[in-house]
Order: C-alpha cells, then sequence, then structure tokens
C-alpha cells in the first residue's frame, strides 16, 4: 500500500474471522482498521459514523441485514466507498448479485491471505479484482459455459430465508419460530420454492438449490 492512511471497516459476524482479517490488513503499511461490527445494522451503524473510511471489508451472512443489503445501503448513502465482499459464496448467483449492488471485488474466505491486500491495492486504485475461483466463473458466465438462465434470482429474499432453514433439516414449524411467522406461511414460501424450481422433494429442491450457489458451504444432515 501506498504511505497515505487507508481507513478499512470490517463487517463479519464471527469473531475469529474478523480477527484474522485484522492481522493480514494491519500488517500492511498505511493501513488502518477504523471498526468492526458483527451483524448488518452494525456495518450500516460504522458507515455513518466514519465518513473518513476508504473500504468496507463485507461478509455476505450475517444477522440482521444481509450483505447484500448492506452493500446496497453503503453505496447509497456513501457511493465512493469501496466495497470488499469477502464471502465463502462462490456460486455464480451470489457473485453476479454482489456485482449488481456495486461491489469493488469479490473475494473468497479460503484465498484471503492471498488476495485481500491485492484487492484494497485495486479498488483504491478505482479497478475491480476477484478471487481466481471467481474470475474463473465469470470467465465461464461470459462464454455461456453457465447453462440456461437460473431461476434462483427471482426468489424473495424471505424464500430464500425459508429456503436455508428448511435445507439445514429444519421442521416448518422450527423455521417459522426463527424467522416469526405462521407455519402456514413457511409452507407456502415452500410450496412456492419449489415451483419455481420445478421439484417435487425437498432432496430435490436442496440439490438445485446447492447447483444454483444458492446453499454454497452447506453439507446436507
Amino acid at each position: 500500500m501506498t504511505a497515505a492512511t487507508v481507513g478499512v471497516l470490517l463487517a463479519d459476524d464471527h469473531t475469529l474471522v474478523r480477527g484474522g482479517i485484522r492481522r493480514i490488513l494491519e500488517s500492511q503499511p498505511g493501513v488502518r482498521v477504523l471498526a468492526e461490527a458483527a451483524d448488518g445494522h452494525g456495518a450500516l451503524a460504522l458507515v455513518d459514523a466514519h465518513p473518513e473510511a476508504d473500504i468496507l471489508v463485507l461478509d455476505l451472512t450475517m444477522p440482521g441485514l444481509d450483505g447484500n443489503a448492506v452493500l446496497l445501503a453503503a453505496k447509497a448513502r456513501r457511493p465512493s466507498l469501496k466495497v470488499v465482499v469477502l464471502t465463502m459464496h462462490a456460486g455464480h448467483e451470489y457473485v453476479t448479485r454482489a456485482l449488481k449492488g456495486g461491489a469493488d471485488a469479490y473475494l473468497l474466505k479460503d484465498s484471503a491471505v492471498q488476495d485481500l491486500v491485492a484487492a484494497l491495492e485495486a479498488v483504491m486504485a478505482g479497478r475491480s479484482y476477484f478471487s481466481p475461483a471467481v474470475q474463473a466463473r465469470l470467465a465461464g458466465l461470459v462464454r455461456g459455459e453457465a447453462g440456461p438462465a437460473s431461476p434462483a434470482p427471482s426468489l424473495t429474499e424471505r424464500e430464500r430465508e425459508v429456503l436455508r432453514g428448511l435445507a439445514r433439516g429444519g421442521s416448518s414449524r422450527e423455521v417459522a419460530a426463527d424467522l416469526g411467522i405462521s407455519v402456514r406461511t413457511v409452507e407456502t414460501h415452500r410450496a412456492n420454492i419449489m415451483q419455481k424450481f420445478g421439484v417435487k422433494s425437498m432432496a430435490l429442491l436442496i440439490q438445485a438449490a446447492m447447483r444454483e450457489g444458492l446453499l454454497d458451504g452447506f453439507d446436507p444432515p
């Protein structure tokens, strides 16, 4: 990095992950971690509280507001803020949604040690940066190797939440309690999701969702 100080905000719900990111960043001259947040609402509060920040390093899966909602809101409030997405999700649905939301870089957590500093240098210079695995996936999309368009982007945010809860093995009643909605609403969402994917069972739905990157990092129970 250059001699000028680059102010960074961190948003990730795992304390150990934030600690590791902080160590990587603060080992670089000219980089200063200004503050950390463990959820989406906290991340937006940091954006408002630290107008001097240059970069937000943002996870996509957090309590409260998810990372994509934070990304959209942060860019609306501060268009000049650079946002580096750092996530375990490599699915093309995740990548394209983040890019449409204004992400300046998209990194996978398993390559953070190698890529994070390079990503900061790139976005501060006005360039984009992607982990090699993400670059390969984007190149495949450009070449048309990803196959037909996925129905997954048509899922609402609530449908995504219900899908993740059911995929973790939760019953309709358990998912309803977690999300603060009725059991009937969960069952309606499940029926709608299955219809969108064109499947008749939860097993087939989970397989289809994993193919589309909606459940990256998920191991079936």
